[in-house]
């Protein structure tokens, strides 16, 4: 276990102040960056300051209108009670008739819906891993993955990667991380914070890997339709003989179609884990809000909508991409890597020899720029810019960003 969760009866950390002390999980645990930075920009809006706000890990898109009339019929209709635990039937089945006419071959008892794809996530560290376990994270990694596999008392094991190496772990790296404790490999393609998605071989003989090494792998694929420049979606649970039996694969509707406040995470797994897994989710949220699962059902029901509403935004970030990748490599001293799915461009400040945190800080302080630091994603040197949003803040936010580093000494 951790470090920082395991204390003696005498450490006083986390009292409450009442005679009693918070558990060691609590006091082990570390709050969002990417939250907190999403949340003192807002603070700073709402003050009236002008901020451009590069934070926030959510498209600026509306929900789909046919995605929110299907969940008010639900709700018309009284589809408010409880439902299994799993999901509701009719959204398990079309996931399972979805990922089936991908490749897949998995039964409705295969799918768990849950509270958004963070519990889908955390709930597949759970029921693979415990104490004295390690789990296998590339970095950058999002910033849940750790504290996630700390709250299950395992211990997370880093492989760094770099923008030299598209940020992508070898097969090589992946054996020597491996000892005997090691348990479970992290992998998400598209990635947040970077954008880099793996190529199917790359995925293949990293499945092979983690295979021979008797691995689970969580492939949390949540960006898997927000890609460019041509890349098709490879799902590792199809690039090995056993790999269906060993890969956990995690998906959602938030970033897809702009439902992060829905909370409608997917997971597709063996059996005997999809039901650790539903019965974990039973004692902690039950089900997902009943008529919110009406609503992502739509997506299946009305396909032609599904797919002109995610055109439709696939494009805007496609042309934000662009824009935000040039204006970057423009600006004297940042280079920045090409990425290729989700919404982030993860740029490289490392010439100004100021760590990113303290960038990011004076950043927001002197021009109003709100932007997450690398060193949340276990990668110093860098930093995190979304382009969900608009073009107007695109353009101004880039603009405030070159003026902040031409006042930077370089080293």
């Amino acid at each position: 276990m951790s470090e920082r969760l395991t204390s003696s009866n005498n450490d006083t950390a986390g009292d409450t102040g009442a005679g009693c002390r918070l558990s060691p999980w609590a006091r082990g645990v570390s709050p969002s960056p990417t939250l907190a930075v999403d949340a003192r920009a807002k603070a700073l809006a709402a003050a009236g300051k002008d901020v451009c706000g590069f934070g926030a890990g959510e498209p600026d898109f509306d929900t789909p209108q046919f995605i929110k009339d299907a969940a008010a019929k639900a709700l018309a209709d009284g589809r408010t009670k409880y439902t299994p635990t799993p999901g509701i039937l009719p959204l398990r089945k079309a996931l399972a008739d979805a990922y089936n006419a991908l490749g897949f071959a998995i039964e409705p008892s295969q799918v768990v819906v849950s509270p958004g794809g963070k519990m889908s996530c955390y709930l597949a560290i759970l029921a693979t891993v415990g104490p004295g376990d390690e789990v296998l994270i590339p970095a950058p990694y999002w910033v849940s993955y750790p504290e996630m596999v700390k709250l299950a008392g395992a211990t997370p094991k880093f492989l760094p990667t770099d923008d030299k190496g598209g940020f992508k772990i070898t097969p090589a790296q992946l054996r020597a991380a491996v000892t005997p404790r090691t348990r479970l490999l992290i992998l998400n393609s598209p990635s947040n914070p970077t954008g880099a998605v793996y190529s199917g071989a790359e995925l293949r003989a990293l499945v092979e890997a983690a295979a021979a090494a008797g691995l689970f792998i969580l492939s949390d694929e949540i960006y898997e339709h927000l890609l460019y420049d041509d890349v098709a979606p490879t799902h590792p649970a199809l690039l090995a003989r056993d790999a269906a039996e060993r890969v956990i694969t995690v998906s959602g509707f938030a970033k897809t179609y702009a439902m992060t406040g829905w909370r409608v995470g997917t997971l597709v797994a063996s059996k005997p884990v999809a039901a650790a897994v539903a019965d974990l989710q039973s004692q902690t949220t039950s089900n997902v809000t009943t008529f919110a699962q009406y609503g992502a059902l739509a997506v299946f029901e009305r396909p032609d909508l599904a797919r002109a509403a995610l055109d439709a935004m696939l494009e805007r970030f496609n042309k934000r991409r662009m824009r935000l990748y040039n204006a970057l490599n423009n600006i004297a001293g940042v280079t920045c890597f090409r990425s290729q799915g989700a919404f982030y461009l993860f740029p490289n400040i490392s010439s100004f020899g100021i760590p990113s945190a303290e960038f990011c800080a004076r950043l927001l302080d002197e021009e109003l720029v709100a932007a997450v630091p690398g060193s949340a994603f276990g990668a110093e040197g860098y930093l995190r810019l979304s382009y969900a949003t608009s073009d107007a803040v695109l353009d101004k936010g880039v603009r405030r960003l070159e003026a902040f580093c031409n006042r930077l000494p370089r080293k």
